[in-house]
């Protein structure tokens, strides 16, 4: 699995003019589910991502775990793009999507069961994704 993680002032994803998803400081999570991709990697991801030291804390870098800070998740297949030939990008290494959303749904489960607040975007749907970016700090993280 991929996230491309952003440390952010505020975030929200917006499905035909509806905000489905918004949070103030915290991380925004945009998840790629590969075909090879199972739950204990959703899981693995999960952890990863609450527990980044990408925030300013007392004595050093510390996490969204740390801080209590939300984080919004949206699913983004996009991030498993071939691009290395030619000009039209591949998309065989995405998991499709009756795989991917119970594993997108798994990264939001163990976010919640660590305790963090999380908001989500739509799966599926066309989104509109906004972010203030803080930093900028934006990291790609692989499991």
């Amino acid at each position: 699995m991929r996230a491309v993680v952003s440390r952010v002032s505020t975030a929200a994803a917006t499905v035909d003019d509806e905000v489905v998803g918004e949070i103030g400081v915290g991380l925004l999570s945009l998840v790629g589910v590969g075909r090879q991709d199972d739950v204990a990697a959703a899981r693995a991801l999960a952890r990863k991502i609450h527990e980044l030291r990408i925030f300013a804390g007392d004595e050093g870098q510390v996490s969204a775990a740390d801080l209590g800070l939300p984080v919004l998740v949206v699913s983004q297949f996009t991030l498993y793009a071939d691009t290395r030939k030619g000009r039209r990008p591949s998309w065989q290494d995405a998991a499709p999507g009756e795989v991917a959303e119970p594993l997108v749904d798994e990264v939001v489960a163990e976010l919640r069961r660590r305790g963090a607040t999380v908001a989500t975007g739509r799966f599926g749907a066309g989104m509109r994704v906004s972010s203030v970016n803080e930093g900028p700090m934006t990291l790609l993280l692989e499991v």
